[in-house]
């Protein structure tokens, strides 16, 4: 929902808080009429506010990661509308190749103009294309994200990796 909406419900759950209390004629029939009002009003903002959450699915290309600190691999497919494709990854730090492992810091980056980070950690064992990235916060669109997700190398031949897992846009409690 956009903020201009977001406004607007809200304008309009005030707008019935008011009319009610002004209706009541007493200060015990306003409070009643207030709380028979908010299972309604309120219920419908608290349902078009709830958080955005489900299933994560997106692939990545990684043909220009080399392995070292600042290298980007860029999303070409994605679920979820705020990851889109042309997101790119950077990694904070570089591959272990002695151990064959990749233990880093990611920012997320969306193409959008603005300021639209997700802030993350992937381990990654590269002999076999397996590990886990998680999301915690962010700033524009990835206020409140969340996301947990196993990484696969589907094609061990190809730089295509794939994140399946969870997300959310709650905050925190």
């Amino acid at each position: 929902m956009s903020l201009a909406a977001k406004r607007v419900v809200l304008a309009c759950f005030c707008a019935g808080v008011f009319a009610a209390i002004g209706c009541a004629g007493s200060p015990t029939n306003a409070s009643t009429a207030v709380s028979s009002l908010a299972p309604t009003t309120f219920g419908a903002i608290a349902l078009s506010a709830s958080p955005r959450s489900g299933e994560l699915h997106v692939t990545k290309d990684c043909s220009s990661y080399t392995g070292q600190p600042g290298d980007v691999c860029t999303i070409k497919t994605s679920n979820v509308e705020a990851i889109e494709a042309g997101s790119t990854v950077t990694y904070a730090h570089g591959a272990d190749f002695s151990t064959l492992t990749l233990d880093s810091d990611v920012v997320l980056d969306s193409p959008k103009p603005g300021n639209n980070s997700a802030f993350g950690h992937c381990r990654l064992n590269l002999g076999t294309g397996a590990g886990l990235c998680t999301f915690s916060g962010g700033t524009g669109t990835f206020t409140h994200f969340q996301a947990s997700a196993q990484v696969s190398q589907p094609d061990r031949q190809t730089p295509i990796y794939a994140w399946d897992g969870t997300y959310s846009f709650s905050p925190r409690d």
